[in-house]
């Protein structure tokens, strides 16, 4: 399989290479991701059967900024704060979908999941591709991980590796849902509720 440094030209190679349909593993501030152009409906096919994942769990989604997360879902003001707060880094917020053809290619119809990640490299390719699915670069049900050369023997069917290193402390993001106005976590992670409870004071 092809890998490529977290460097200017690796970047570039990933992002044609998302642009084609290929599927990428990347380093992200929680752990190595795998991901590919959420538009494109073969690609999202792959990942769900490079990962044996169930077709009913929907893709998040990583982007660039604020903007682009709200040129494809409706956030409403809490969420917008907790992005203003917290973003780049590991929240991952949920808010309903707007934007009809990523709808139908996620297979999306209301709630999706989106994140602004921090890492230079990751933020690096967003700068280019805007967003990209970004869920864990493992099996489902098997330890995600921070290290790319665990992903390399772990995972096969994926057409890229970006190598940003060992993540130290890998971890997940924390999952929240606020659509009716109040925060809920539906997967715990690094960011805490009182965290999260001081947005709604």
């Amino acid at each position: 399989m092809n890998k490529v440094a977290c460097n200017d030209n690796g970047i570039q190679i990933a992002s044609r290479m998302l642009k084609d349909g290929k599927v990428i593993i990347f380093p992200t501030d929680t752990v190595y991701g795998i991901g590919c152009n959420p538009y494109n409906k073969s690609a999202i096919k792959k990942i769900y059967e490079i990962k044996s994942r169930d077709v009913s769990k929907p893709l998040p989604i990583l982007v660039d900024s604020i903007d682009t997360a709200q040129s494809i879902s409706e956030m409403n003001d809490i969420s917008i704060r907790m992005a203003k707060k917290f973003w780049p880094g590991p929240l991952t917020i949920i808010s309903s979908i707007k934007d009809s053809k990523l709808a139908e290619s996620m297979n999306v119809q209301e709630g999706v999941a989106i994140r602004v990640p921090n890492h230079k490299c990751v933020l690096n390719l967003l700068k280019i591709c805007k967003m990209i699915t970004g869920t864990s670069a493992n099996i489902s049900n098997v330890q995600s991980t921070g290290n790319p050369d665990e992903c390399a023997r772990s995972m096969t069917g994926y057409d890229l590796i970006i190598d940003g290193g060992v993540i130290t402390n890998p971890t997940e993001s924390t999952i929240v849902d606020a659509r009716n106005g109040n925060i809920s976590i539906l997967r715990k992670g690094k960011i805490m509720m009182q965290d999260l409870q001081e947005i709604q004071s």
